[in-house]
């Protein structure tokens, strides 16, 4: 089959490898429809992640039609067509009971934090990922969901990552009436974080990034205030400025890792990789909420450490929120917004490429090349 392939940072390609199969009794194997490429791909294309290992096929938001299922499957039949959430997770565990889908402890042996996760590093369990014809989808009976048969199939693929963690972005925030909220990052998750701001009562949204036309983007697709860094001194005390001099109410990083904007974060956090990330926008979302406020983080770091000014979290008395999402939890919900008509995920697609252009969708959508905001790869068949 055809697969992407990583070969090192900023180096992928699509390449032939060998089909996956039934390893365990409660495996599917999925064909793929549409798979997309995130920004936490990025991380690892970057070569950003630990343990990210040559060969490994990437891709943790796809859905698929069923092939094949193991003996032990129940809920699944080949020809059903599912979206597959990015957590793998076994629907038992203590974790799983309390929905933390996203930290299941029987998926992961390499990790006592993290679950398991589509086409993410061994970091993450060293599973391969979607961004392939096939793929091999384990825990069947829990994981992938059904589309409704209404969905749209655009639609669906950002409804495995980009859309609940832009959701759950905000639901941690714990929004009430009236609220402002920063949100940290135009990407497609700060996009998302953003629109769900408003569909949870906020009264003000401000979108923080410093590419143009990502924040045109905002603009447009989450009618939102927008700053850009590069024009800001300080960005505390501009958002202070900006409100009433108390500082915003809930404060999002959608960032994470390769955040710029400042040069001793960027050198320490990227370039020589001294701590886990680049922390700035930690910094920024901290200093920049108000007193009593709640800082809301889905942007992705490194299992190690970073430089961030806990002392003003204690004195300001700040509540710290963060997580993976836990994708299925927040399905039923997202799946009845999208069908009343309130948001439409799909439209934050810009580009399509065929699987076989993997390599330069990746490089147009690191390169922030043709005011690319979110990337779909689409299969010959498809």
């Amino acid at each position: 089959m055809l697969a992407m392939n990583y070969r090192g940072p900023y180096r992928v390609r699509a390449a032939q490898k060998a089909e996956p199969r039934i390893e365990h009794p409660n495996d599917a194997i999925v064909r793929v429809t549409r798979s997309c490429i995130c920004g936490s791909d990025l991380h690892l294309y970057h070569g950003l992640v630990p343990d990210t290992r040559v060969g490994q096929t990437f891709g943790h938001e796809f859905t698929g039609v069923v092939e094949e299922v193991g003996p032990s499957v129940r809920n699944l039949k080949k020809g059903d067509h599912v979206l597959v959430p990015f957590n793998i997770f076994c629907g038992t565990c203590f974790f799983c009971k309390k929905e933390l889908f996203s930290n299941c402890h029987n998926v992961n042996p390499e990790a006592t934090a993290v679950g398991g996760i589509y086409g993410y590093s061994h970091t993450t369990g060293g599973y391969d990922g979607g961004q392939a014809e096939l793929v091999r989808v384990p825990m069947a009976d829990v994981g992938p969901h059904l589309l409704p048969a209404d969905m749209d199939l655009d639609d669906a693929v950002l409804l495995t990552d980009a859309f609940p963690t832009g959701y759950q972005a905000a639901e941690m925030g714990g929004i009430v009436e009236g609220d402002t909220v920063v949100v940290f990052g135009a990407g497609p998750v700060g996009l998302f974080a953003a629109k769900s701001a408003w569909l949870m009562g906020a009264g003000r949204v401000i979108v923080v990034d410093h590419v143009e036309y990502r924040l045109e983007f905002a603009r447009n697709f989450a009618q939102c205030e927008i700053v850009n860094f590069r024009e800001v001194d300080d960005m505390a005390m501009h958002i202070k400025k900006m409100t009433d001099w108390l500082g915003a109410d809930v404060c999002i990083d959608a960032v994470g890792a390769e955040a710029a904007g400042n040069a001793l974060q960027y050198l320490t956090g990227v370039k020589l990789k001294l701590q886990a990330g680049a922390a700035t926008v930690l910094h920024w979302a901290i200093n920049s909420v108000r007193k009593g406020g709640t800082v809301s983080i889905v942007g992705v770091y490194g299992p190690t450490f970073n430089m961030v000014p806990i002392g003003n979290v204690v004195n300001k008395g700040l509540t710290l929120r963060a997580n993976q999402a836990s994708v299925k939890r927040h399905l039923p919900r997202l799946i009845e917004h999208i069908q009343a008509g309130r948001i439409k995920p799909s439209e934050v697609i810009t580009h399509r490429f065929p699987l076989e252009a993997v390599s330069d969708a990746y490089h147009i959508f690191s390169s922030k090349l043709d005011n690319c905001i979110k990337p779909v790869l689409v299969p010959a068949m498809h």
